[in-house]
């Protein structure tokens, strides 16, 4: 593995992590087709699902360790609205691979704005979780045209700094030997308490176990950013959030995005896109027909 450029502890990891990828991807609804599109950074895989929905499309960005198999709750309830396509992040665990180190906010959006060229997209809307938030916003901020819209869900620094026991406890998710009933403990309580369980728990615990993270962590999106977005953006904060304020992060979007809707979901958490699946669709989409009639 190249020095500062992500990858797998070993062959028998990135073994591990497959097994648990294939296992947890099998639970979505059908794909249509797959794509590595190449970038300046390395490939990018990105999916297309099946389904007889027309408009713009909309990507969905996962969170750290997670990769697209995260969506499984949402992906169908999405389709009626809109074609949607998954994206496995550039420097995470996943299908994406990691070619030359990722040094900064920047290098994030050019590697999302490669891959989309590579695909033809011209317009999308972006739909991101945690991290995936952060980097649809990054990238709507840096590289504007292509983003019709954002949808964010409890995005982590992007309204907010991240709360100091969410850095206190993030050793236990990526330091090497870390026995697996703490990982677990950790998640379910980044998850408000629930119960983690199932191929998509076993798919991020074995992001956390078998990948190394090797890239330039994500800077907070300034006011001046945000703005600057100059396009709509749904920003739904979950009100139990362990991962930062989320009063603090709702008044703090209310008050610079000047083409936003900002909900505060007082009973969901970091977690949000499992928990409220039929409702964020929902929400969504009637976000999205305002833009697209």
């Amino acid at each position: 593995m190249p020095r500062r450029v992500g990858g797998f502890r070993s062959e028998s990891a990135r073994a591990r992590f497959l097994a648990a990828y294939r296992q947890a991807l099998a639970q979505l609804p059908p794909i249509h087709e797959n794509h590595d599109v190449a970038t300046l950074f390395g490939t990018v895989r990105v999916y297309r699902f099946a389904g007889g929905c027309t408009g713009t499309p909309v990507l969905l960005l996962p969170g750290r360790n997670a990769s697209t198999p995260m969506w499984r709750d949402n992906v169908a309830a999405l389709l009626v609205h809109r074609p949607v396509l998954g994206v496995d992040l550039l420097g995470e665990a996943g299908m994406s691979v990691q070619r030359r180190p990722i040094t900064g906010p920047e290098d994030e959006a050019q590697w999302l704005d490669e891959a989309l060229a590579g695909l033809g997209v011209d317009r999308v809307h972006l739909m991101g979780v945690s991290i995936g938030g952060w980097t649809v916003t990054n990238y709507a901020a840096r590289r504007p045209g292509r983003a019709a819209s954002l949808v964010l869900l409890d995005p982590v620094l992007t309204f907010a700094p991240i709360a100091a026991q969410a850095v206190l406890a993030s050793p236990a998710l990526f330091v090497p030997g870390v026995p697996q009933r703490v990982r677990r403990r950790v998640l379910s309580w980044i998850a408000g308490g629930a119960e983690q369980v199932g191929a998509e728990a076993e798919l991020i615990a074995a992001g956390a176990r078998d990948y190394v993270v090797r890239k330039a962590m994500p800077t907070r999106i300034t006011d001046e950013q945000l703005r600057g977005l100059d396009i709509p953006v749904l920003a739904l904060i979950a009100g139990r959030s362990v991962m930062h304020d989320a009063a603090r992060a709702a008044e703090r979007a209310g008050k610079l995005l000047r083409h936003g809707r900002v909900e505060l979901w007082p009973d969901a958490s970091h977690a949000i896109n499992g928990e409220y699946a039929a409702e964020i669709a929902a929400r969504a989409g009637r976000f999205w027909a305002e833009i697209d009639p």
